[in-house]
């Protein structure tokens, strides 16, 4: 659908746009306006997500809704903002970064009374753009809509994409790209980044207000507690260890973990050059701009410890007046990231390899990292070793063993460890290979498919293996005959010089 309708004729959409964040929180951002499309055209809506919202999904695939997605109509209730925040990106700070690209029009409440951030990226310049265009191209915007669909349908915390609109503009990186907007839905846009904008300044005041807004909505339990502050740093922290478990489980690499992609609300944000690993390794890179491998996939638990301590560190004036007293509070706290993500880690180790919480915690995880060990010594694709692993569960080791090649035999003799291992449970062969099936998938967004999808979309606009990609992966753990060539790798030698990029 494209339009080029006098927009004053249309009747915007019903939205009722509540705005916390730009009335509770002024001078935390610049109120502006989205720069419009010349010839919008409706690529992808969310149905689903739009139904979630209380939206109406026909009005928003209107004339009157691609107006307002195409950034042409701000609707009443909207109070467009774009926030400030800064950030350690790679390790070092930028004092200054903030909404270069993107737009806060609002908030809405959603049919489970869950506040909801709707926002654009790629809607034009702002006052933080800093010589950028502030324009996004479509291959990236689709990339956010195809993982972050893939990511919901896994089950792992994640903003999501409401509308992908075509504005029928060029935008020019390294050749002339098709331009879009992308809408994007999530529990709040909060990162650590934004407590660091204020800290950075000296701006207690404006830091305090920011972090009574962020416990109110986020973690609305500690509002009258005592040393809510610390505490409040403590949720974060266990939202994150969480959600960083998850990216380990299914291979997920974010490839750009700075702290201001570094939510909040424990949210995956920003899915610029990420990736999923194949043949397992921990070293694996994929992203062109991390040349030293700081977001490698094995280093990511640490990355996020390190950026959690950035975080701690904005709060420590209300942490405790005395500040050797919040220093040693906060460092207790961050210290407690790693037993926490242990804990994460481990229990859905166990999960994966059909062990019960009744057996030796030290035996359990050391049969999962010799697992482990023996896919990365085999290159063995890790989403297939854990899925075929469920196949051995059941007693059909066949589709398993054809994936270790010369190395069957350590295969067979670690197979017989874990099957002592799985007599020790009550649970019996076929529940257990239906628990594992249950969080092993066979779908994940492999790269070469995105990538195929993306190129098709951007080079031909043909949105047909977008669609069927997205199809495929909303049911993730269910395993279709017809499907087969979703759950296969790219050639090794494809995934030995494949790269992502920024997308900015």
């Amino acid at each position: 659908m494209e339009t080029d309708i006098d927009t004053a004729t249309l009747t915007t959409p019903r939205v009722a746009f509540d705005n916390s964040y730009a009335r509770d929180l002024e001078g935390t951002y610049v109120r502006w306006q989205p720069a419009g499309s010349k010839s919008a055209r409706l690529v992808w809506l969310n149905r689903d997500l739009a139904a979630e919202l209380g939206l109406d999904a026909d009005e928003w695939a209107s004339p009157a809704g691609l107006a307002v997605l195409g950034g042409n109509v701000v609707p009443a209730s909207a109070q467009p903002i774009a926030q400030a925040y800064a950030g350690h990106q790679f390790g070092g700070f930028s004092p200054q970064l903030g909404d270069g690209r993107a737009l806060l029009l609002g908030e809405l409440i959603d049919r489970h009374g869950r506040r909801r951030d709707i926002a654009f990226k790629g809607s034009g310049r702002t006052p933080f753009s800093r010589g950028g265009d502030g324009k996004a191209a479509l291959g990236p915007v689709l990339r956010e809509v195809i993982v972050g669909e893939a990511m919901a349908a896994l089950g792992i915390p994640t903003t999501r994409a409401l509308a992908a609109v075509a504005t029928g503009e060029p935008v020019f990186r390294d050749r002339p790209l098709p331009g879009a907007i992308l809408t994007r839905v999530a529990a709040s846009h909060l990162r650590v980044g934004t407590f660091q904008f204020f800290a950075a300044r000296g701006d207690q005041a404006r830091l305090k207000q920011l972090a009574d807004y962020a416990i109110t909505r986020h973690d609305p339990q500690l509002v009258d507690a005592p040393d809510r502050y610390l505490r409040f740093v403590e949720s974060v922290i266990e939202r994150q260890a969480a959600l960083v478990a998850r990216w380990m489980g299914v291979g997920f690499i974010h490839g750009v973990m700075n702290t201001d992609n570094t939510t909040i609300s424990g949210e995956t944000i920003d899915y610029g050059p990420c990736a999923f690993i194949e043949a397992y390794d921990p070293a694996t890179v994929f992203s062109s701009i991390d040349t030293q491998g700081r977001y490698a996939y094995g280093n990511q638990p640490g990355i996020m410890q390190w950026n959690l301590a950035r975080f701690a560190e904005t709060l420590l004036p209300l942490i405790d007046d005395d500040p050797q007293h919040a220093l040693a509070r906060a460092t207790d706290a961050i210290n407690g990231f790693a037993p926490r993500y242990d804990t994460h880690w481990r229990s859905l180790l166990r999960a994966k390899l059909g062990l019960d919480d009744g057996g030796d915690a030290t035996g359990d995880l050391k049969l999962a990292e010799d697992f482990l060990a023996l896919l990365q010594q085999h290159r063995v694709d890790f989403t297939l070793g854990f899925r075929r692993l469920a196949e051995a569960a059941d007693g059909h080791d066949a589709p398993l063993e054809t994936l270790f090649g010369e190395g069957v035999g350590a295969l067979r003799s670690w197979l017989g460890d874990c099957r002592v291992r799985w007599q020790l449970s009550p649970t019996a062969a076929p529940e257990r290979a239906a628990a594992m099936r249950r969080v092993n998938p066979i779908y994940i967004a492999r790269n070469h498919r995105v990538e195929a999808a993306l190129a098709a979309a951007t080079d031909s606009d043909d949105l047909e293996p977008m669609h069927r990609l997205l199809a495929v992966l909303a049911h993730p753990f269910d395993e279709q005959p017809g499907d087969a060539d979703y759950t296969q790798p790219a050639p090794p030698e494809q995934t030995a010089c494949y790269q992502t990029f920024c997308g900015t």
